[in-house]
C-alpha cells in the first residue's frame, strides 16, 4: 500500500517523495540533504521523461508557506546588511531557500513561525501562505500572483533583530505553471494566458484560473500550495495535465 510523505513546511517547495512498503524505514533515516537531492533527481527524471514527447504533461512542485523580501525589511528584521545564507537550492533557476526564517504574526496576534525565506532580494514583500495558515492567523488572504498585492491582506513579520509591520503582503498563491518558451510553444500556450489543468488519480480534480508563466528563466512545473496539493493528493513530481 502506497504512502506519501507530509508536505514540507520549512522550504519554500514541499519536500515530499512517494514510497512503498518497506522503502519508509530507510527514508526515515534521511537527512535534511539526502531529501533534497532524492526530490531533485526525482523531478530531474520526470522531466527527462518529458523531453520530445507530445504531451501536455507537467510535473508538480508543492510550495510550503514561505516569504519574498526586499533589502529593507531583510535588515529591519535581520539588521542592516545581512546576506541570506543559501540553505538549499530550488527547481527553479536562481531561486534558493535560505537558512534564515521569520515569524508571521496575525492581526489577533496569532503567528506561524520558523517561515522560511526564500533568494534572492526581491523588489516586493510578500508572504504566501496556504487559506490553512490564514485561518490559522485569523486573517482573509486574498489569492494573488507573485507581486500583484494592492489590496492584499496587512503582516508582520518578525525577526532577530527586530520586527515591521506592512500595510499588505499577506496572499494566497495564484496556482501557476512555470513554463519555458519551448515548453510553452509546444503546449500551445502564452504567457499570462489562464488554463485548465487536471490531475489524475482517487482524488483527482481539475484545477481552473492556473496562470501560465513564460520565461526563458524558467524550467516546466506547476506549483501549488500546501491546501490545494492535499485535497488533490499530490506531491512533488507528480504529473498533471494541461487542457
Amino acid at each position: 500500500m502506497e504512502r506519501r510523505s507530509t508536505a514540507c513546511q520549512e522550504c519554500g517547495y514541499c519536500e515530499g517523495v512517494g514510497w512503498t512498503g518497506d522503502a519508509e524505514a530507510g527514508l526515515a533515516s534521511l537527512g535534511e540533504t539526502d531529501l533534497s537531492q532524492l526530490t531533485a533527481a526525482v523531478l530531474a527524471r520526470v522531466r527527462e521523461r518529458l523531453k520530445g514527447v507530445a504531451s501536455r504533461l507537467v510535473p508538480v512542485a508543492v510550495s510550503a508557506r514561505h516569504v519574498h523580501l526586499t533589502r529593507g525589511v531583510l535588515d529591519a528584521t535581520y539588521g542592516a546588511g545581512c546576506e541570506l545564507t543559501r540553505f538549499r537550492d530550488l527547481s527553479q533557476p536562481g531561486e534558493f531557500s535560505a537558512k534564515e526564517t521569520l515569524t508571521v504574526v496575525g492581526p489577533r496576534m496569532h503567528s506561524i513561525q520558523d517561515v522560511r525565506i526564500i533568494g534572492p532580494i526581491r523588489e516586493y514583500t510578500q508572504a504566501e501562505l496556504s487559506r490553512t495558515d490564514g485561518v490559522a492567523l485569523g486573517m482573509e488572504l486574498p489569492v494573488r500572483d507573485s507581486g500583484k498585492l494592492e489590496g492584499s491582506a496587512p503582516i508582520v513579520l518578525v525577526g532577530p533583530r527586530g520586527a515591521i509591520s506592512l500595510k499588505e503582503g499577506g496572499i494566497r498563491a495564484l496556482r501557476h505553471v512555470h513554463a519555458a518558451p519551448e515548453d510553452a510553444e509546444r503546449l500551445g500556450v502564452e504567457d499570462g494566458q489562464t488554463v485548465s489543468v487536471r490531475v489524475y488519480g482517487q482524488k483527482g480534480v481539475v484545477f481552473e484560473n492556473v496562470l501560465m508563466r513564460v520565461s526563458s528563466s524558467y524550467v516546466l512545473e506547476m506549483h501549488l500550495d500546501t491546501d490545494d496539493a492535499n485535497a488533490a493528493d499530490v506531491h512533488c513530481g507528480t504529473l498533471v495535465e494541461i487542457l
